[in-house]
């Protein structure tokens, strides 16, 4: 059953490979943020699929979470800042 989710996780980290070329060479900032931020819920599911490959759901699931979190507010953070630097620069 361990080898079940060794494909989902090879696939997984290919499938990050695009967003990683949209982070180094998006045309705008804003871009590069959702990229990361796709990145991040990537890396959430890899953690997850991690933990059912290793047994040990339970601290997988915990990692993950923290994982989230700190992503949302990374992505939220990113934007916050954005949007005022994009309102001075109209003023």
């Amino acid at each position: 059953m361990n080898n079940s989710f060794l494909i989902p996780l090879i696939v997984l980290a290919i499938l990050m490979l695009a967003p990683l070329y949209r982070v180094v060479r998006g045309p705008t900032v804003y871009d590069r943020v959702i990229a990361a931020g796709l990145m991040g819920t990537d890396g959430i599911l890899m953690l997850v699929l991690l933990g059912f490959f290793y047994d040990r759901i339970d601290m997988f699931i915990d990692i993950s979470i923290v994982y989230a979190l700190l992503n949302f507010v990374g992505v939220i953070a990113a934007g916050k800042y954005l949007d005022r630097r994009q309102e001075e620069e109209k003023k």
